[in-house]
């Protein structure tokens, strides 16, 4: 494709992402399919302007309000070419040129644009810090307590792009044989500095192009998440259940664990997800898992299995703010009812999920998000009302982490780690009595 070209794919792309009311990794997905005509090398150009555009939304925004222009597509992929391309008026409208496949010519209206944005920064004094962060409002002041001296530096590690991190199926191969495949294939790739079974490639391969992602030798998982279901700890024989198991990332890595060995319950309010997570189970080679569809948190299969299970893990629905650097544009995303309601809903899903835990088992919740409502609140609410419970700290649940941000939980941020934003903290519930 020519430069003028990936430019109008851009933008037909970005009109489908602000169309559809879906993630904007659901939508590119779902676009390229369409377009199998499309080059990876140019898959890549356009993922890599689009997310740009995302990452720098609010700013660019903001410079177009300042001169009275609308928010819309075409309007805010001129600004970013002038403002962090730092492309002169005449350099943009000879990619403007109305021809097969490029962009309509430039309006006066849009070159003015261009003539009064050319040479000015993409940050601008006169900003408020939701916009000089990428921070929704609702966001800005609990985050802005979480970090204290260093929100800037969070801030600003939410908006580079995130890495492709892997783990690797031990059932089916190892980390020294799968990075010497990826390097086989020409990628730099190294082993994950805290996950035991995580790899991570420095560049942005077509996924389509890693025969071990197909193979199951792989999964796609964020060193940040493969921690937390090593916090699980399950072992081979053990009954498990993943309490929120959505797209069975982490049942994955806990099947895993245990050796395919034992019994692991997926369960989730959407039997969509389930059926789609089996058949990534299934390429994996693991068997012991069964998915469970649930009507809510305190379905009745939760009553019939109270104390049941010897590890349960509560990977909560929560704000995503961990996630911001991989999904940008959920920053804007409506947070459906509200934080508040967000909380409740975590603190039931904790409560119930806790009852399957038998004694001497272990609980673990997390987040992937890093407000303090969320995650040591939300902890500390629920182990004052459930004191059978008790905290497992990190030195004991994992001695081989260190760096957690937390002394008892762990806690990873973007800035810190170069993971996205995780929480977990691990319980443990008090052992039955002993007979007589």
């Amino acid at each position: 494709m020519t430069p003028a070209a990936r430019l109008q794919a851009t933008l037909d792309l970005m009109h489908e992402v602000d169309r559809v009311a879906r993630p904007a990794d659901a939508v590119v997905s779902a676009w390229f399919r369409t377009r199998r005509h499309i080059g990876d090398r140019d898959r890549g150009h356009i993922c890599d302007l689009l997310y740009a555009l995302l990452r720098h939304h609010a700013r660019i925004v903001w410079w177009l309000a300042k001169h009275g222009r609308p928010d819309v597509p075409r309007n805010r992929l001129l600004a970013w070419l002038a403002l962090d391309g730092g492309k002169t008026p005449d350099q943009v409208h000879r990619l403007f040129t109305g021809g097969k496949c490029a962009p309509a010519v430039l309006m006066d209206h849009e070159r003015a644009l261009l003539v009064k944005l050319h040479g000015c920064p993409i940050d601008h004094p006169a900003m408020p810090d939701d916009v000089r962060f990428e921070c929704p409002s609702w966001a800005l002041d609990h985050l802005r307590r979480r970090f204290h001296d260093s929100f800037g530096r969070e801030m600003a590690a939410l908006l580079t792009a995130a890495p492709l991190d892997l783990r690797v199926n031990p059932l089916k191969s190892t980390r020294e044989a799968m990075l010497r495949a990826l390097r086989d294939l020409g990628l730099k790739a190294e082993a994950s500095r805290m996950a035991p079974y995580g790899l991570r490639v420095k560049e942005r391969p077509s996924l389509a192009s890693l025969p071990m992602l197909k193979s199951g030798e792989v999964e796609i998982q964020d060193e940040g998440s493969q921690l937390v279901a090593m916090l699980v700890d399950a072992r081979p024989g053990e009954r498990v259940v993943d309490f929120c198991a959505g797209a069975g990332g982490k049942t994955l890595a806990i099947a895993a664990q245990m050796a395919n060995k034992g019994h692991v319950m997926a369960c989730d309010v959407s039997d969509g997800r389930l059926k789609r997570a089996a058949e990534r189970f299934r390429r994996a080679g693991l068997h012991n898992i069964e998915t469970r569809p649930l009507t809510s948190e305190t379905d009745r299969w939760v009553k019939r299995h109270k104390g049941s299970f010897d590890r349960v893990l509560v990977d909560a629905p929560c704000s995503g703010t961990g996630t911001w650097r991989r999904n940008p544009d959920a920053r804007w995303r409506p947070l459906g009812a509200g934080l508040e309601h967000l909380l409740s809903l975590q603190a039931s899903i904790l409560a119930s999920a806790a009852r399957l835990v038998k004694p001497g088992g272990r609980l673990v919740y997390a987040t992937c998000s890093m407000l303090p409502q969320e995650n040591e609140e939300q902890a500390a609410t629920f182990l004052a009302a459930h004191p059978a419970f008790q905290v497992v700290p990190l030195r004991e649940a994992a001695p081989q982490l260190n760096g957690s941000a937390h002394p008892d939980y762990l806690s990873l941020t973007p800035a810190r780690h170069d993971t996205d934003g995780f929480f977990a903290a691990v319980m443990q519930r008090e052992a039955a009595p002993a007979p007589g």
